[in-house]
């Protein structure tokens, strides 16, 4: 028999059952609500499979668009910082994918040593508080640009900054319990070294519950509440205003895209956070029924994996939807080719032409002209 919540090993927190309290580790209240063990043979092949696609997807997608805006020479405004500081976040928590991914295959063998065990962890908790502050963060800055267009005129690239870096204090002080608390324990029943939260015993429920709590209310409630005012105001104020609603949606290109990140993060991240609040209950034993339990223990795999496509489902929004960041990536794409022809051309006057010859040219777009001319000629030569 098991207790009611330890019934497979956890990924991230909590919410994912912690195999390292067994009978002798819990309390008297806890045993009353145990429940069999329920885990079963297919996570240790299906979630590894599919972590390791949400890796490749994201980790390219995100990567790719860290790229354009770094590289992008246009004027930098404060969505962008937003948008990157998002990718970034993404990009990070994916970079320890493979790890968990890992982790699972072996059964729950965690083989990467303790330093490490504590740093996925925490960067997944900083994860999943840092995208929904970005995404709180973009909301709100088209809330100002549609509602009060002339008040934000004064935002600046610096502020944006500013917030971006406290964004980034803020999730990390709310991983440190889990940088903290991450430890390696032997499991006996499993023969594995695990990659827990040794929560103190005596209060492991009440850890256990406050945590899940905590991310309910400051990571999805509170932001969801900020969301729903923007885009509230937002719907009022195009309401209001003058002109069929087609064109008042064309008036600001980056609120559909703002409000398909929005509408993609609570898709994917809403069933975990229902079941984190589920968990929550029968940790205090408000929800003793082991139906529960079970139905929490099936599925949070599954919605902790949905949870995680949400780090790859950004990049394809910003593609498909975004239509300044297509054009961006458009841009990127036009001038590889352009820089592959100036180093061979460069390359080969070195050889060919006098060292003090050089090439002439105006603007950018009849420097990029002249240089695909020359290296067509240079190779009708050849």
């Amino acid at each position: 028999m098991y207790n009611k919540s330890y019934s497979f090993l956890p990924i991230m927190e909590e919410t994912f059952q912690d195999p390292s309290s067994t009978s002798a580790n819990i309390s008297p209240e806890q045993t009353s609500s145990a429940c069999q063990n329920t885990s079963s043979d297919y996570q240790s092949e299906f979630i590894p499979a599919l972590c390791g696609i949400i890796f490749i997807v994201g980790f390219i997608g995100n990567g790719l668009v860290i790229t354009v805006l770094c590289l992008h020479n246009g004027r930098k405004t404060v969505a962008n910082i937003y948008m990157l500081n998002l990718a970034i976040a993404d990009f990070l928590f994916l970079a320890t994918l493979p790890l968990w991914a890992t982790y699972y295959a072996f059964g729950f063998s965690w083989l990467f040593g303790l330093m490490m065990c504590k740093i996925s962890s925490s960067l997944l908790c900083v994860n999943l508080f840092a995208s929904i502050f970005f995404i709180t963060c973009m909301s709100m800055d088209r809330y100002s640009a549609i509602v009060h267009p002339f008040q934000s005129q004064r935002r600046t690239v610096q502020q944006a900054c500013f917030i971006a870096f406290a964004v980034w204090g803020f999730a990390s002080l709310f991983s440190l319990p889990t940088l903290y608390f991450r430890d390696l324990q032997h499991i006996e029943s499993l023969g594995v070294d695990a990659c827990v939260m040794a929560f103190p015993r005596e209060h492991y429920s009440k850890w256990c519950a406050g945590m899940a709590l905590l991310k309910n209310v400051f990571g999805f409630l509170m932001p969801l509440i900020v969301l729903v005012y923007c885009y509230l105001g937002i719907g009022l104020h195009l309401w209001k205003s003058q002109g069929p609603w087609p064109t008042k949606l064309k008036r600001d290109k980056s609120l559909k895209m703002v409000a398909a990140v929005v509408l993609a993060f609570i898709i994917c991240w809403l069933p975990f956070h229902i079941l984190t609040f589920l968990d929550a209950l029968t940790w205090l034993n408000v929800v003793n029924d082991c139906k529960v339990t079970t139905v929490i223990d099936a599925l949070m795999p599954f919605v902790f994996c949905i949870g995680f496509a949400n780090s790859c489902v950004n990049p394809l929004l910003y593609c498909f939807v975004g239509n300044q960041f297509r054009e961006k990536l458009k841009h990127l794409f036009k001038l590889i080719p352009a820089h592959f022809i100036s180093n061979r051309l460069s390359s080969s006057s070195r050889k060919e032409s006098d060292p003090r010859e050089t090439i002439r040219v105006g603007g950018p777009e009849e420097g990029r002209a002249k240089l695909i001319k020359e290296y067509c000629f240079r190779m009708q030569k050849k």
